[in-house]
């Protein structure tokens, strides 16, 4: 093939083609026939190149040519107001609302277990002195764990927690598939809190400890146990798909896992605030911890009533239908 000679007689369709792709606004019934015209012989002049001839950059410029065209021919998916309502209203309390056997579930074990290995640390105070030394633990329990919700400035603070406690959820979520990983997340942060509260209870500081825990913690731990529960539902997926396949079980769990984790971003915004202006503050502890129970109960009424109504209409917390691709056929 002579290749300069290809594409002097080719190079006026490509131009035309880049210029109806570049064009701002609607294009007309015609211009539209003739892009798709154009795309067609323009793919059949690439493939006739990197057979013949396949000079690389000119296979670039016209595989970037056809997807600039394939991307006009078919549209783009913009993200509206429209889109964001959806979502908060029905998508992402659909996929709380669905998944909540598994997210309370792991809630209530979690605390359970909280609570017994906090109440073994106290009954067995020798176990104390194997953990920190003497002067560690007067640190602890007089000094940093008060100090630590008001060293910080206040919006730097929140942010840091956001984002820590955003990634620990993204974890749970993205190490759901395997299982096991999860299970390791979460002892790990309950077995923290569990010691810490422990040894303030043994030392007479439970009184400090619930009063600074509970305003944000109650919320945050729920969403952690959220993102665990949700992991845990897409390890089960694989393990038992049921009429689906593992692939579908597996794609169907993951792509509404991340709708929770994206609505977690906002839980978890929400407990950020509370930790760093409420939590510090000079409110007295009923107040303190009335937030956090105001904060927890908006999120199971908003759970029980807009995830229940979303399900009742169908919502499962996926993407919407013309987001998934399609689906072959199965027996």
């Amino acid at each position: 093939m002579d290749l300069d000679a290809y594409v002097l007689a080719h190079q006026h369709e490509w131009g035309r083609l880049d210029a109806l792709s570049s064009k701002r606004g609607k294009l007309s019934g015609a211009e539209g026939d003739e892009l798709l015209d154009l795309y067609q012989r323009v793919a059949t002049h690439l493939s006739e190149i990197r057979t013949r001839s396949p000079e690389p950059t000119l296979v670039a410029h016209l595989s970037s040519l056809l997807a600039k065209a394939r991307l006009r021919s078919v549209g783009t998916r913009t993200l509206s107001w429209d889109d964001v309502v959806r979502f908060v209203v029905s998508t992402f309390p659909a996929a709380l609302y669905r998944t909540r056997r598994w997210w309370i579930s792991t809630l209530v074990v979690n605390v359970v277990v909280a609570f017994v290995i906090g109440a073994w640390f106290v009954a067995n105070p020798r176990f104390e002195s194997a953990l920190m030394s003497p002067q560690e633990v007067d640190q602890l329990i007089n000094n940093d764990f008060s100090s630590y919700y008001s060293e910080y400035a206040a919006g730097s603070f929140a942010f840091k927690i956001w984002t820590n406690n955003a990634w620990v959820a993204a974890l749970c979520i993205a190490f759901g598939v395997l299982g096991l990983p999860v299970i390791y997340l979460l002892f790990t942060n309950i077995l923290n809190v569990a010691l810490i509260g422990g040894l303030m209870w043994a030392h007479g500081k439970a009184s400090l400890f619930f009063g600074l825990i509970l305003p944000h913690g109650m919320l945050e731990l729920t969403a952690v146990f959220v993102a665990a529960g949700v992991g845990l539902k897409i390890f089960w997926g694989w393990v038992e798909p049921g009429p689906r396949t593992r692939v579908q079980a597996i794609g169907e769990e993951g792509r509404a896992a991340m709708s929770v984790a994206l609505g977690l971003v906002g839980v978890l915004f929400v407990t950020g605030v509370i930790e760093a202006f409420v939590t510090p503050s000079l409110l007295p502890t009923w107040a303190r911890i009335g937030v956090g129970v105001v904060a927890e109960a908006a999120f199971f009424t908003y759970v029980f009533t807009l995830g229940r109504w979303a399900v009742r209409r169908g919502e499962t917390g996926d993407v919407a239908a013309r987001d998934r691709g399609d689906l072959a056929p199965v027996a």
